[in-house]
């Protein structure tokens, strides 16, 4: 499937005809559910740390990796997942992330260690970063008309909002009903539900041509890479930028990731001339695509600004407001309900504007939000910081929305997985750098509501810039449609 976003006719652009088919949701169900399971388990284990810490007599190191680790080890792996399911089948890689996560959390809520979670919950990052790309691949797939394809994920894109903004929620309601295992515990059925339906509803793919070698070496380099910088983002938060394991996950990961592009400019020209030896794992050609490199930088700065906020926003609702773990989470609501809302708006015009407006103007309106965390203090009235919740937890799932659209567009449908694992990489490197940065902002200019200032500044900015890019490319989409 090519992009389709420049060939389409004004009819097409102005919407569906009255008598259009209804979306199919069984598929959308069992896809969602995957997604929804990742999600959830960035931010619902946050409200657990005190109980493990008690539970398992875990040290200040082991609290940071059982909260971090799975997204160091989700961002690391998604080319890898991408680049499976591509060759082998996304239907089938999918199932075995689902498996590999449920059997991970099985792990988690059974672990009788610090040390067992911990590498139970790198488990859980590598089923999670098998089953996103192959997810989107299959909605893809699932959904071909572009109207439908959008409202699906506009769907799609409201359960990861939800999950994500609802973690600290229902983690604090599972730990106050029953105790900390409980947030692992409740993957299970989930997972289960979404594999019956994957196995009755999602068609599985037609045959394949026998892949080419898995290209190891990219595999390795790119692997070790995002786990480098992913690492090093983690630690910073506690160790201090300048600190000598920071040093050198930082350089270890970008000297890897500098080879990585190396080896992935070799072999894509060697393939060019030798089709049936090994493939790279990101092929280059892939940035040649001005809209999905706009959109990539886009989800960056998206997650930088929004999620980075957010955590700093928790601790201020936790250690200025002092409210607890259940408190904070239902004080977080009004940005999360606004998801309801953004996804069918988002998917609506989309779908009649194409992806690069609704995200111009949802990133302005979230860069005002973030402006309104500046009258945040000790004793802010909290209707006061109502529109800054409302205004960037509008804009960032109407923002999701329309980039994973236009990410879909953009790409060649052999390649959809692998591109749908690079945003996703975008969007977590985006999202420890924002964590990593506004955290140590927090303790160095005067205290956390200063550092909570002036880290809605900075996400203002990234909001600003990301604005202007979806601007850009919204503009060369239009002159390309027009040749």
């Amino acid at each position: 499937m090519t992009s389709t976003g420049p060939s389409l006719s004004p009819a097409a652009l102005a919407g569906p005809p009255p008598g259009r088919a209804s979306l199919s949701l069984p598929p959308l169900v069992a896809l969602s559910l995957g997604y929804f399971l990742v999600m959830l388990d960035v931010t619902v284990v946050n409200v657990a740390v005190p109980a493990v810490r008690g539970s398992l007599d875990a040290g200040p190191s082991d609290l940071q990796w059982i909260v971090d680790g799975y997204s160091a080890f989700f961002a690391g792996l998604l080319l890898v997942g991408g680049g499976l399911g591509d060759r082998f089948g996304h239907r089938a890689v999918f199932l075995t992330g689902l498996g590999v996560f449920a059997a991970a959390s099985a792990g988690c809520a059974l672990a009788p260690t610090a040390g067992v979670l911990i590498a139970a919950r790198l488990v859980q990052g590598a089923g999670a970063a098998l089953l996103v790309p192959a997810s989107l691949a299959l909605l893809r797939a699932a959904y071909p008309d572009r109207d439908r394809r959008a409202r699906a994920v506009g769907h799609w894109g409201l359960v990861s909002a939800v999950a994500f903004g609802a973690g600290p929620a229902v983690g604090g309601l599972l730990v106050a009903a029953f105790d900390w295992r409980a947030v692992f515990w409740v993957n299970l059925p989930v997972a289960a539900v979404a594999v019956l339906l994957t196995l009755r509803h999602v068609p599985a793919p037609g045959p394949r041509a026998r892949p080419g070698r898995m290209d190891p070496a990219g595999l390795l380099l790119g692997v070790l890479g995002l786990l480098g910088v992913a690492g090093a983002l983690n630690e910073a938060g506690s160790a201090g930028w300048s600190s000598p394991e920071v040093l050198l996950l930082s350089a270890g990961g970008v000297g890897c990731l500098a080879a990585f592009v190396a080896v992935e400019l070799r072999l894509e020209k060697r393939a060019a001339v030798r089709p049936e030896g090994g493939r790279p794992l990101l092929p280059p050609s892939l940035f040649r695509e001005a809209g999905l490199t706009a959109t990539n930088l886009i989800g960056l700065l998206l997650s930088f600004g929004y999620y980075g906020l957010l955590f700093v926003v928790t601790l201020y609702f936790q250690e200025e407001r002092h409210l607890g773990a259940l408190s904070t989470g239902f004080a977080l609501l009004p940005s999360v309900c606004m998801g309801f809302l953004a996804a069918p708006l988002s998917s609506r015009l989309t779908a009649r504007s194409g992806p690069y407006v609704p995200m111009a103007g949802a990133l302005l309106l979230g860069s005002a939000g973030f402006l309104g965390w500046l009258a945040a203090g000790p004793d802010t009235p909290y209707p006061v910081l109502l529109f800054a919740l409302m205004a960037t937890g509008l804009a960032t799932p109407v923002t999701v929305v329309a980039a994973t659209v236009a990410v879909m567009e953009a790409s060649p449908a052999d390649k959809a997985g692998t591109a749908s694992a690079v945003f996703n990489v975008s969007r977590q490197v985006g999202s420890a750098m924002g964590v990593a940065l506004f955290g140590t902002l927090t303790g160095a200019t005067g205290g956390l509501v200063g550092g909570l200032r002036v880290s809605a500044v900075i996400a203002a900015v990234a909001f600003l810039l990301a604005s202007a890019l979806a601007v850009l490319a919204g503009r060369r989409s239009g002159v390309a449609g027009a040749r």
